[in-house]
């Protein structure tokens, strides 16, 4: 069982940027393809971005080119989404995720963190 922890979420204002990271004690996650999904209050949640394994492929929810950079640091076990010019409709929960690489880039992960609350005021 793999667990995930995430981290860095907080308020801050439009425009701002704040960097989320998701560690683990897995000593294989170097192996896993990660995700960063989010869900808003009364909204489903949604893909934000994901990244390889090997970290040479990165995928973007269209909302969030440009503006989000995911990341990861296999030596840390750590997996980052740096989520720069926040907007107030970023607001939501953010939720790491792995799953073994195989299958789509945005859908099939096995193992979820608890979440981090990012709130963007205007």
């Amino acid at each position: 069982q793999v667990q995930l922890v995430e981290s860095g979420g907080g308020l801050v204002q439009a425009g701002g940027s704040l960097r989320l990271s998701c560690a683990t004690s897995e000593r294989t996650f170097s192996r896993y393809s990660k995700g960063w999904f989010r869900q808003a209050p009364g909204k489903e949640r949604e893909f934000v971005a994901a990244i390889s394994w090997s970290g040479d492929s990165t995928y973007y929810a269209d909302s969030v080119k440009g503006r989000f950079t995911i990341s990861g640091d296999n030596a840390k076990n750590t997996v980052y989404l740096q989520v720069n010019s926040l907007k107030p409709e970023d607001t939501a929960v953010y939720y790491c995720a792995a799953k073994f690489p195989r299958g789509t880039y945005y859908g099939g992960y096995n193992y979820w963190g608890q979440g981090t609350q990012v709130t963007v005021s205007s």
